[in-house]
């Protein structure tokens, strides 16, 4: 299948050219993942704390907003994902399924019991950072989004994100050592989406909590150690997620005098990383290394496109896009619950 894929979508363009545009033909098929599982309740994957029998329940009574894609951020990045896609292409193919399916889930009544779930004392911790961050980039997704419906919905959710911008502003200043692995609790991804939704939301006061963390945490490091990624199940890199924080919060001049103790191998012209190569796509953990080719293409993209030092990084990302891509749509859940967020984050951050 993942052949019938890759040529279908790509017919006509070269292996070194397969990360330039985001096309209909490309959204619709990516589209199709998250549209798929929106409203699939198992597979499930709760991170649920009991404190007793009576809070046993099904997903969908738990989490009625973000109950389906195998877990619970999955499903808010999935959201993102039609989001995203509906915005960008009028023309999408099922685009009122799609959005009566966004309204059903993200109806008020809905995220009003999400965030009582969240509110729960021993669920402070529940999806932090990675799932929080989520939230808040749909929520900055949906704000954004002039449609009347997309705002409706943005009204609805703004009650969670308002919820977990309070958990961040609480929980950052106490986390003394940031978490730097190459999975949910890393620390610089959920700092990241974070500072986004901060500057578009114009929420001054929780950028300055960004800041004055990312740089108490990351402003003294030195030589990142590209030789150890990956790890195992990776799907983001430790180094190039702190190069993402960093690069929000610090000015150009200053980003750049600190990429160069921090990062200085990434200024080679003939800078090379060997992509990340998935031996079982059945395997759930193994196919995240999937994501990790997405996310390192997401970054070099994104230093390509500010700063002209890094132009050369560009190609180095379109051949890790490359290398995952085709294999979007190849039958496994296990990647297809998740993986068409990440290929869309390395679009976005590619500027289409």
């Amino acid at each position: 299948m993942k052949n019938i894929f890759a040529i279908a979508i790509f017919i006509g363009f070269s292996l070194n050219s397969l990360a330039q545009q985001l096309n209909l033909e490309q959204a619709n098929r990516l589209a199709s993942l998250p549209l798929k599982c929106l409203q699939q309740e198992y597979p499930n994957k709760l991170g649920q704390l009991l404190q007793d029998s009576t809070e046993i329940a099904s997903p969908k009574a738990l989490h009625p907003s973000f109950y389906g894609c195998f877990d619970w951020h999955s499903s808010v990045h999935g959201h993102w994902s039609l989001v995203y896609l509906v915005k960008r292409f009028p023309n999408l193919k099922n685009r009122s399924e799609i959005i009566q399916k966004l309204q059903t889930n993200l109806s008020k009544e809905n995220i009003a019991q999400e965030v009582a779930y969240l509110s729960k004392k021993h669920e402070k911790s529940f999806e932090r950072l990675y799932g929080w961050a989520w939230v808040l980039k749909l929520q900055q997704e949906l704000s954004d989004f002039n449609e009347p419906f997309a705002q409706d919905l943005a009204r609805n959710l703004q009650p969670l994100s308002d919820l977990l911008v309070e958990r961040y502003s609480e929980f950052l200043p106490k986390l003394y050592y940031p978490v730097r692995v190459g999975t949910h609790t890393n620390t610089a991804f959920g700092m990241t989406l974070a500072w986004d939704y901060a500057v578009c939301s114009k929420n001054e006061s929780f950028k300055k909590i960004l800041k004055e963390n990312a740089l108490r945490m990351f402003q003294n490091d030195v030589d990142c150690p590209f030789a150890w990624e990956p790890s195992g199940t990776d799907f983001l890199s430790p180094c190039m997620e702190e190069m993402g924080i960093m690069q929000r919060v610090l000015n150009e001049q200053e980003f750049l005098k600190w990429s160069r103790k921090f990062a200085k191998s990434l200024f080679d012209k003939n800078f090379a990383w060997k992509t990340a190569v998935v031996s079982d796509r059945t395997d759930g953990h193994l196919v995240h290394l999937d994501g990790l080719n997405f996310s390192r293409a997401w970054h070099f993209y994104a230093l390509a496109k500010q700063f002209d030092k890094f132009r050369h990084l560009q190609s180095v990302g379109n051949i890790h896009f490359n290398q995952s891509l085709p294999s979007l749509v190849d039958g496994n859940y296990e990647g297809e619950h998740w993986l068409a967020s990440f290929a869309l984050r390395a679009f976005e951050q590619k500027g289409f």
